[in-house]
């Protein structure tokens, strides 16, 4: 069941469905940092590449970094059939999967206002065992395209075996926040007065490298233009929705 208050009318496009205010994702501490559109959800989990699935698992809690896809107003996560924790999920349990970007470190004139900028998103719900072979392939896909974007086109694509091997889970994003913080450190008046101390922001970026063909690949196989020509992090073509 959808967390949000009403039902928007069916024209509004689903970007535009502003995110639920549930207790769980109503932000309390710092709330003018929350965004409230669905649009900015969106951008955060296509510009990432791992999340963290956290649930409470023989009693305890558990959270793990996975890899993960999004269609439309779905996320998608996958792992092998014989993952406790994926097991777990699938049996209708609340979860909870998080992704965040580091975007700058926050150096201020106190240590008490040293901080960080981010974005970040939070989504709860019960994730659902996907059966429909149609709609596995399309998360499995989801989920390739995130982390290597051209390469469900360009790589064989699993067979029945790896497929039996496989668990995917669909999570709805009906229920979810964003945080953002960004700009300079917030000092005190005291403190800005003083010229004793640096204050500002040191940028975090994430940058590939040079592709590292396989030690095995056939002498003279030129690398893909979707390996040597990926957009730098964070740039992702337009996911639907």
């Amino acid at each position: 069941m959808s967390a949000s208050s009403s039902t928007p009318p069916s024209h509004v496009p689903p970007s535009q469905v502003p995110l639920s205010s549930t207790p769980r994702s109503t932000l309390g501490r710092l709330s003018e940092r929350a965004r409230t559109d669905r649009a900015d959800l969106y951008a955060v989990l296509d510009a990432g590449l791992v999340c963290h699935l956290g649930i409470v698992l023989d009693g305890a809690p558990v959270v793990l970094p996975t890899g993960y896809g999004r269609d439309g107003d779905t996320l998608y996560l996958h792992g092998s059939t014989g993952a406790s924790t994926l097991r777990a999920a699938a049996t209708g349990i609340p979860v909870c999967v998080t992704v965040t970007h580091l975007d700058g470190v926050v150096y201020a004139r106190s240590v008490f206002h040293h901080s960080m900028n981010y974005r970040s998103a939070v989504v709860h719900g019960t994730a659902r065992l996907v059966t429909d072979e149609q709609q596995r392939l399309d998360g499995l896909r989801a989920l390739v395209e995130q982390l290597a974007p051209g390469s469900w086109t360009h790589a064989r694509l699993p067979d029945r075996k790896e497929l039996a091997a496989t668990t995917v889970l669909a999570l709805d994003l009906a229920e979810a926040s964003v945080k953002v913080r960004t700009g300079p450190p917030g000092d005190d008046a005291e403190d800005v007065a003083n010229p004793a101390y640096w204050a500002g922001v040191l940028p975090v970026r994430m940058v590939w490298g040079e592709a590292e063909p396989a030690p095995d690949l056939a002498p003279g196989t030129p690398t893909p233009d979707h390996v040597s020509a990926r957009p730098r992090p964070g740039v992702h073509a337009a996911h639907e929705g």
